[in-house]
């Protein structure tokens, strides 16, 4: 880990904590940093997720409590900086809520712990990857 602070948490990260895949006890130890954090979009994306495997929405909001994650709001500062990032990760293929997590990072001055490789290509944002 290189952030002694915290870290801004992609859903690639929580949803490999929640299955206990490769990288999981990385993304464990992050939430033992002060300032780790979620940002509400990821949030959406790792309900849907769960939701989408089948756990009611009851199950999955009691999940992600027992995670204890803060959540960050998706305020105007991160959606403009979202759309700044556009024309750099589009041709990475980066998604909306992709950028919004990246801009997350940005905007609260922390790296983002992701498992999609690709956005190490993004300059000007800091990226670690849990596996």
């Amino acid at each position: 880990m290189n952030s002694q602070y915290g870290y801004v948490l992609d859903a690639s990260a929580v949803l490999a904590l929640l299955n206990q895949e490769i990288g999981s006890l990385k993304v464990e130890q992050t939430l033992l940093l002060p300032k780790t954090v979620m940002s509400v979009v990821q949030l959406a994306e790792v309900s849907a997720k769960l939701v989408q495997l089948g756990i009611s929405i009851q199950d999955t909001e009691k999940i992600l409590a027992t995670l204890a994650i803060p959540i960050e709001p998706f305020t105007e500062d991160i959606a403009f900086k979202s759309s700044e990032l556009m024309t750099l990760a589009k041709p990475l293929g980066l998604s909306l809520g992709d950028r919004i997590c990246l801009a997350t990072g940005i905007i609260l001055n922390l790296p983002v712990l992701t498992a999609d490789k690709i956005w190490l290509q993004m300059p000007n944002v800091m990226v670690d990857l849990i596996r």
